[in-house]
């Protein structure tokens, strides 16, 4: 949920960042498209790292490539700055996503499958229409830096709470061996 909405309050505000900046449709167009290649190129492989390093741990890397994402974004105003935020977010978000998705899969009895799966659903849908909405309003009012600087604190936690749950899992393995 975190990720999908980080990611999509970024995304969409990003076209608006550029128009301000004076860059032509094109610019926008071009960073969108890398983006969304950030976005879903890495599934090749996300679930392959997942089966090696855990889904936490590719849980924390998506939400470290969204913070290096704020940090490109928020370094300059070139077309580079755009395109290279644009892409880690993206690929910040299909490690956040995939790794939370296999996560959920792991947390419930399969009879409670399709509740979990219904609220799952409920709350990054409703997370990503909150962020639609919300991110040009949030970038008009008070621009760029902070519509960026905004996804930092959600981002953290999820790092936090990704980072618990590997400590636990690691813990928990070797009381069992």
């Amino acid at each position: 949920m975190i990720g999908y909405g980080a990611m999509n309050l970024v995304m969409t505000a990003t076209p608006l960042a550029m128009h301000s900046a004076h860059f032509d449709f094109s610019d926008s167009a071009f960073v969108i498209q890398w983006h969304v290649l950030g976005m879903f190129a890495p599934s090749f492989v996300t679930g392959h790292l997942i089966r090696r390093f855990g889904a936490p741990v590719i849980v924390i890397a998506g939400t470290l490539a969204m913070t290096f994402a704020v940090g490109a974004n928020l370094s300059g105003g070139t077309l580079w700055n755009y395109w290279f935020g644009l892409v880690l977010l993206g690929i910040g978000w299909n490690f956040m996503f995939i790794g939370g998705t296999t996560l959920l899969t792991e947390v419930h009895r399969p009879e409670e499958r399709a509740r979990v799966q219904a609220l799952n659903d409920l709350l990054v849908m409703s997370m990503v229409t909150v962020s639609s909405f919300g991110s040009g309003a949030l970038h008009h009012a008070l621009g760029w830096t902070s519509v960026n600087v905004g996804i930092v604190v959600p981002v953290l936690i999820a790092f936090a709470a990704a980072v618990w749950l590997a400590l636990a899992r690691r813990r928990a393995s070797q009381v069992t061996t």
